[in-house]
């Protein structure tokens, strides 16, 4: 049976176009897209592999269901 698993991701824009997506839940899943939705979809896709490899070594697959991301705007002198 399929889970669906939630995952928190990470848009950084690079100065030559594109964007690179990290994945903090899942230690060294990053991947590119040369626009947003690719990346959106190397994201996916990166996931995929990264839980399969997992599975493959029996060790604990890790989701963001109960994390989230905010952000904060610090003013500075």
């Amino acid at each position: 049976m399929k889970k669906t698993l939630h995952y928190n991701l990470i848009f950084r824009p690079e100065p030559e176009g594109g964007f690179t997506v990290q994945v903090p839940a899942l230690p060294g899943c990053i991947t590119y897209g040369k626009s947003l939705e690719e990346a959106r979809e190397m994201a996916a896709d990166a996931i995929k592999l990264y839980l399969e490899s997992v599975e493959e070594h029996e060790e604990e697959i890790i989701s963001d269901e109960n994390s989230f991301i905010s952000s904060l705007d610090v003013a500075y002198a």
